[in-house]
């Protein structure tokens, strides 16, 4: 039997605006598009250690998950949520459940987000539960439901014990489409380990998620606006039961999608986060690459409401200078 809880969301919108459709810079620039209603933040595949050992002696993924989240507080956003789509702990030792959550808490309580665990095939529903949540050890599937301010959180569990594949069982495909039998104020956001898309690479068959039909009726025809996952260690994106599907990559170590034999080639490198940006009727997804590099040019913002006080034929002006020079700094008047 499955649990259906519903957790209260702090704060949902990002930077309101008087009008929908203003530029937050200048409202003299239109705006085609309605700024977004909420902001998730999409992390996966941290893969914390135990005993913080390096991942094949290579990669600290304690440290790359912190430059990540430092990355995220100085960008200064107000996510509604920060989603963890699996592949929390690289074994499921007790000590990186107990690490992984000293990192990220704190950045969730700053930001005021929600913050959603989900299991992935390296997790142990036990220590997963006891070191993450402070819940009971039980084997038992972890599947939730989470109101973000009208915007529907399914987390399923799409693990099977012991093996890397995943799949739904008939209770859980049962209870999801219980649960979206009505539907929510703004849609519903699936988030599972395992996506339900092919891969570039045939050998993830190996580990994909089985018997997929299933979760495709399901879903089909339901309010479902997107689904989130994790798992393959590089980003990706497609769409099942004609619903987007993204796939955030790791911050542990990742894999390179472009090797051209079947095989698997894990990099020390690369490692990425998403932000989704909701807006009523789409959902956009960016990968944000983690790393600190020198910063080659920049609009300030000072310089950027400078231009926004400038008229529009300078503005255009601008446009056209500052592109091709590669900065600002050379302009007198900003």
């Amino acid at each position: 039997m499955r649990t259906v809880c519903t957790a209260p969301h702090r704060r949902a919108t990002v930077r309101t605006i008087a009008s929908a459709n203003v530029n937050p810079v200048n409202p003299l620039w239109p705006s085609q598009y309605p700024r977004p209603e909420q902001l998730i933040v999409h992390l996966s595949d941290t893969h914390f250690t135990a005993g913080r050992a390096p991942m094949f002696g290579q990669v600290d993924s304690d440290e790359v998950l912190a430059q990540g989240l430092r990355q995220l507080v100085g960008a200064g956003l107000s996510p509604s949520a920060i989603v963890i789509t699996g592949d929390v702990a690289d074994t499921g030792a007790g000590d990186a459940y107990t690490r992984v959550r000293a990192a990220i808490e704190p950045v969730v309580a700053e930001l005021g987000a929600e913050l959603v665990w989900v299991m992935g095939n390296h997790d142990i529903r036990g220590r997963f539960r006891a070191g993450l949540l402070d819940e009971d050890a039980t084997d038992e599937p972890y599947d939730r439901v989470i109101d973000l301010d009208g915007l529907r959180l399914i987390v399923l569990d799409s693990t099977v014990p012991g093996f890397h594949y995943g799949a739904l069982s008939d209770e859980q495909l049962a209870w999801l489409a219980s649960v979206l039998s009505t539907p929510a104020p703004r849609g519903t956001l699936l988030a599972l380990h395992h996506p339900p898309i092919p891969s570039p690479q045939v050998f993830d068959e190996l580990i994909e998620l089985r018997d997929q039909a299933g979760l495709e009726k399901v879903v089909a025809g339901t309010d479902v606006r997107g689904i989130l996952a994790g798992h393959l260690h590089y980003s990706t994106h497609s769409t099942f039961a004609g619903v987007p599907v993204s796939v955030a990559s790791a911050t542990c170590y990742t894999n390179d999608p472009l090797l051209s034999q079947n095989g698997l080639r894990a990099q020390a490198g690369g490692q990425a986060f998403d932000i989704v940006h909701v807006y009523a009727d789409r959902m956009l997804h960016t990968t944000i690459p983690v790393g600190d590099w020198p910063t080659v040019y920049e609009v300030t913002a000072a310089q950027a409401a400078r231009i926004a006080a400038l008229p529009d034929e300078q503005q255009q002006a601008l446009a056209r200078r500052y592109v091709t020079v590669g900065g600002l700094s050379g302009v007198p008047e900003l």
